[in-house]
């Protein structure tokens, strides 16, 4: 198709292109309402902004949550219960130990030779019980002719003596035994070794403590907390912990919540009076309560060292389900918005329990006292014997001697003794 004469014209100064046709121009309403709509936008987002502003303040400051956070951890502090020379360590350092595993053992040489002492002393004292006592029910079944009183209450006396002998016998060979068994110090409970310094040769004085246990079965999580945040901690609420350095959190639960601390303002000063110190009055910290969390769920790859830095987030009942930050979004946005102009939030009803916690049961082995036993048991045979008639000698059972015809005479021997003779 050929071009058209007006296409191929070039365009000069004496040819000027054609003026685009005028459009009508917009009236003086199109005009206000256009500017007044720009007006209306600009203010509906400068509002927006104020109040994502606010609420967002509103939640940093009042939103149940810390960054000072701790794991904390109860640590069995071990000492032996006797002295002696340490010769044998069986832990090393940041070793995990189970509860009654041993872990060094003191010189058992000395408590040996107590024990076997001991043990010795007890059967000496329990032949001497049981000839005091035959004795004494012997002189007791005397008539008054071969006996009087006096002795009666003498034998009597004796064999109480001897009673009360064996018994405190009985307790030092106990406490031998047992100051044996002690030689062994076993671990109170599971955990881990720490800050290991014994060394074989070194010597353990009763009551030292020279090692130290950390209870694995006893972690749990102090969050410090504003109190301007405490109206909406409530005992049970959710816990999200994040470690620093770790993104998978810890959950637990709010456990329990401390009913005082420190303040300085009651230390006594100058004559008994209180010292109290002078503050300004547009500058107030706020306090900050502990608040136990008892650790619910820890993620496989994230350890628990007492001490690390935690951060604590508390999930009301109503949060506590697993959502995504899109579903709190609206109730949050409300709740917060209504406490702009409410001003603090109430606390939720049965909050803090009143009633007393019962603490967990914790015991360790205590040694029992051994089965007292009687001097029979341990001195079979005394008793019969002294129990028996006296022998009849063979000379004298001969129906041809007696008594009168029997003299003696002294007859030299080899020995130079003295020899009975018809």
């Amino acid at each position: 198709m050929d071009p058209s004469p007006q296409q191929d014209r070039p365009v000069s100064s004496d040819n000027p292109p054609p003026e685009p046709l005028p459009t009508a121009a917009p009236s003086r309403v199109g005009r206000l309402v256009i500017a007044t709509g720009k007006r209306l936008a600009t203010l509906a987002i400068a509002a927006v902004a104020i109040v994502i502003a606010l609420v967002t303040w509103q939640s940093y400051v009042l939103s149940p949550w810390t960054r000072n956070g701790s794991v904390r951890v109860q640590v069995a502090s071990i000492a032996p219960q006797i002295s002696g020379q340490i010769v044998d360590i069986r832990v090393t350092d940041n070793q995990f130990v189970r509860k009654g595993d041993v872990l060094y053992v003191i010189d058992t040489f000395d408590f040996e030779v107590a024990a076997r002492t001991a043990k010795a002393t007890l059967e000496q004292r329990a032949a001497d019980l049981e000839l005091r006592k035959i004795e004494s029910d012997r002189r007791q079944r005397l008539s008054d002719l071969a006996t009087t009183p006096e002795e009666q209450q003498s034998y009597a006396s004796a064999a109480a003596q001897s009673k009360a002998a064996f018994d405190a016998a009985q307790q030092q060979l106990a406490q031998a035994e047992l100051n044996l068994v002690r030689t062994k110090v076993v671990s109170p409970v599971n955990g881990y070794v720490t800050n290991l310094l014994l060394r074989v040769g070194d010597y353990a004085p009763t009551g030292a403590r020279n090692i130290s246990i950390v209870d694995s079965d006893s972690f749990w999580i102090d969050g410090y907390f504003e109190e301007t945040k405490m109206a909406r901690v409530c005992i049970g609420d959710r816990a999200e912990v994040q470690l620093m350095g770790y993104a998978d959190p810890i959950i637990g639960h709010a456990e329990t919540i401390t009913r005082g601390i420190s303040v300085a303002n009651a230390a006594a000063g100058t004559q008994g009076l209180p010292n109290v110190d002078p503050i300004y009055t547009w500058v107030r910290l706020a306090q900050r309560v502990p608040v136990r969390i008892a650790i619910d769920n820890v993620p496989p790859n994230v350890p628990l060292v007492s001490g690390m830095t935690a951060t604590v987030t508390m999930r009301p009942p109503a949060e506590s389900e697993p959502r995504g930050p899109l579903g709190r979004l609206p109730t949050g946005v409300v709740d917060r918005i209504a406490e702009l102009f409410h001003g603090s939030p109430s606390p939720r009803p049965g909050c803090l329990h009143a009633r007393a916690i019962q603490p967990p049961t914790e015991t360790i082995p205590v040694p029992e006292e051994p089965p007292a036993l009687s001097s029979r048991q341990l001195q079979p045979g005394i008793a019969p014997g002294i129990t028996l008639a006296p022998r009849t000698d063979s000379l004298a059972a001969q129906p041809n001697l007696s008594g009168d015809r029997l003299h003696r005479s002294r007859k030299s021997s080899p020995n130079g003794g003295i020899s009975i003779s018809p």
